[in-house]
């Protein structure tokens, strides 16, 4: 046979196979959000052998806050991801620190004293993880920062950081004079603080953390970083990344901070004069340099949510970093020294997560608009306060958020929905929800 007859018959043969043979379809294109951090990471399948079937919502979030006292038992964990699978929630934000405990095996923090009845290998988190993994369903740790010991009753394990280290507590100013020469081991010392906010518990939760002490910074970015590195988590959330209002810190710790910060910037005359009150009024530097002072408590907060921020993304590129914030910006930063604006700026947050826990729409629609309006492109989940209004109103809020432009919702919280209540007869809050998202008129906001 000529070589150039054999080419001719075996590019005869393979147009005849071309044309007996199927053609692979081409895939459609993917349509993807802008998102901070591919969700690859997020809709893998968790460690186990069975994958694990993706979220049936796109990529709205439908998001649960859960407290801790719901990871108090297994039966509670599987009841809890149960129900959030029925009801078509994507994503679980567990509290594994709540006044400064561990609901997961820590050797940083004593082990929460509600599991103390449990066997020392029951792990709430790993649980919570390996289940609802299994059933696509992704889980935040929630990490309370400052927050660490209810006013009720104070910790009774002694290995608790109020006794191990009163000198990390906040100190109100009221009280500041006469503790700052107070030696922080002195049982004066912390009975004073918990008297007086016992006496003032309408506008504090318990007893905090000091932002500005070197230690305190140390401890919660250790913290952070032990969960992301052993738990096979999709998130991590702050909460409590704030201080509790104007009235703190004034801590030894932190007005010596600031009295060392401000010097540098005087002249001698004024050194020397601020110096001499100083001995009589350890608050002088704080009262003649307010703004400062403020100034000085934001980047407490903000240097630390830097810090874990980038720590975090360094062991587990893929976990996105979440944030409860007030939803007022403006009392966020003046008030409680949350400058949550600069975090996203920056790009120390993956998603935002305004408490709008208003019951009024309207209100509602302001405080989500102004989140996304300031969330320089991040994700903002509309955080809703389902435990104060009903079904249905929390179902309004739902669609102005859709409305908005909001990527997702989270519902604080999941304990209070399944409870019944004069707003929750019936404990069955979460099936009204789903059964209200998944009609066709619901979802065509989407």
């Amino acid at each position: 046979m000529k070589r150039g007859t054999g080419i001719i018959i075996v590019c005869y043969l393979l147009l005849l196979l071309t044309a007996i043979l199927p053609t692979q379809k081409t895939a459609a294109p993917v349509v993807s959000l802008s998102l901070p951090h591919s969700l690859s990471g997020l809709l893998a399948p968790a460690s186990t052998p069975t994958p694990t079937p993706q979220p049936s919502y796109g990529f709205e979030s439908r998001a649960l806050w859960v407290v801790r006292h719901t990871l108090s038992s297994p039966e509670a964990v599987i009841d809890l991801v149960r129900r959030a699978k029925e009801n078509g929630f994507t994503d679980l934000v567990v509290q594994v620190r709540g006044r400064g405990d561990a609901w997961y095996s820590s050797n940083l923090e004593p082990r929460a004293e509600e599991l103390t009845r449990q066997p020392g290998e029951f792990d709430p988190l790993a649980l919570t993880i390996d289940r609802a993994h299994q059933v696509g369903i992704r889980v935040h740790a929630w990490i309370n920062m400052y927050l660490v010991a209810n006013l009720e009753t104070l910790p009774k394990n002694k290995g608790h950081l109020i006794y191990r280290h009163p000198e990390w507590v906040m100190v109100p100013r009221e009280i500041a004079p006469e503790l700052y020469g107070v030696d922080p081991s002195a049982q004066e010392y912390l009975s004073r603080i918990t008297d007086y906010s016992r006496q003032n518990r309408t506008e504090l939760e318990g007893l905090y953390a000091s932002p500005a002490h070197p230690q305190v910074k140390d401890n919660i970015f250790n913290i952070w970083m032990d969960v992301a590195r052993n738990y096979d988590v999709d998130g991590l959330h702050f909460d409590y990344v704030r201080y509790p209002n104007p009235q703190f810190d004034y801590s030894r710790v932190s007005l010596d901070r600031f009295r060392a910060e401000v010097e540098n910037s005087l002249d001698v005359e004024n050194r020397e004069f601020l110096a001499g009150q100083f001995e009589n009024d350890p608050l002088i530097y704080a009262t003649t340099f307010p703004d400062k002072y403020a100034r000085f408590q934001r980047n407490q907060v903000t240097d630390l949510v830097a810090r874990i921020y980038k720590g975090v993304k360094r062991v587990k590129p893929h976990a996105l970093i979440s944030a409860a914030v007030f939803a007022n910006e403006t009392e966020a930063s003046r008030s409680r020294y949350q400058d949550w604006r600069l975090w996203l700026r920056q790009g120390w947050l993956d998603i935002l997560c305004p408490m709008a826990y208003t019951t009024e729409t309207e209100a509602f629609r302001r405080q989500v608009s102004s989140a996304i309006s300031n969330a320089a492109g991040k994700r903002v989940w509309g955080g809703i306060g389902a435990y104060r209004q009903t079904a249905e109103q929390t179902i309004e809020k739902i669609n102005v958020a859709r409305e908005l432009g909001a990527q997702g919702f989270i519902l604080f919280s999941y304990d209070s929905s399944i409870q019944s209540s004069p707003l929750n007869p019936q404990a069955d809050y979460l099936e009204r929800i789903h059964e209200a998202l998944k009609s066709p008129q619901q979802n065509a906001l989407r």
